[in-house]
Parts: structure tokens; sequence; C-alpha cells
């Protein structure tokens, strides 16, 4: 078997897709304007999506009470610096920035909604 997506139920569906579009690059592979403005956003690969959502059928996490190793999105970056820097102006909060004794990068961000987001650098790419 291979992961086809990853769902996420949040509140303002439309809003964090569009971030999520506009700021991490994600592509639209399947939009819906009405409710439950359902969005699958795949990464650059094209083999892993990501479904936003809002379907008032399930709860939604405050995930702004979560702590990022409850649950985060973990991103490629091939310059967590500049990344973090692009998406803190952009809304994001930050974390965490580690530097690992491998010498990977990593990036750990709340997205406007509270969601984490992990930038990845790994010393030893692990994809």
């Amino acid at each position: 078997m291979k992961f086809e997506h990853f769902a996420i139920n949040v509140p303002d569906a439309k809003a964090v897709s569009d971030w999520y579009e506009k700021y991490l690059g994600l592509s639209v592979k399947k939009k819906m304007a009405e409710s439950p403005n359902m969005t699958f956003l795949a990464d650059d690969s094209g083999t892993v999506m990501l479904e936003i959502y809002n379907n008032p059928k399930g709860e939604t996490l405050s995930f702004d009470q979560l702590h990022p190793l409850a649950v985060h999105l973990a991103l490629v970056s091939s310059d967590p610096t500049a990344d973090k820097a692009r998406l803190i102006e952009a809304g994001a909060t930050e974390f965490s920035d580690d530097i690992l004794p491998d010498g990977s990068h990593l990036v750990m961000l709340r997205d406007p909604w509270g969601i984490c987001l992990q930038l990845c650098k790994r010393a030893v790419p692990m994809i």
C-alpha cells in the first residue's frame, strides 16, 4: 500500500487551503467551492496529497493547543532559515529551530491557524 492523502478537518478550509497553495507551494488536484470546501493539495512530487476540508459531522482539533510532537506536517526544505523567515512574514509563528547532532536542520512553525509545520533539511535525505 501507499499513501494517497492525509486529511485535516479545519474550521476555515478555504483560508487554510489558499495559504498552503500560496506559501507552501502545494498544487490543487481537486477543489470544492461549496461546503465542506474539500481541497486536495499535492506536494511537488505529485505522489502525496493533503486534504483540507471543513465537515461539521467531525470534530476539528485545537491545533494551537497541541504540542508539535503530537501532530505536524513535515516538509522538505532546501533552506529552512529562508523558508522560516518567509513563512513568518506570511503569518506563521516559530516554535523551535534545531540543528541535530548529524547536521540535520529542523524548524518547527505554526501556520496562522496553529497547525504545526516542520521544515526539514536532513543531513542524509530520507526520501
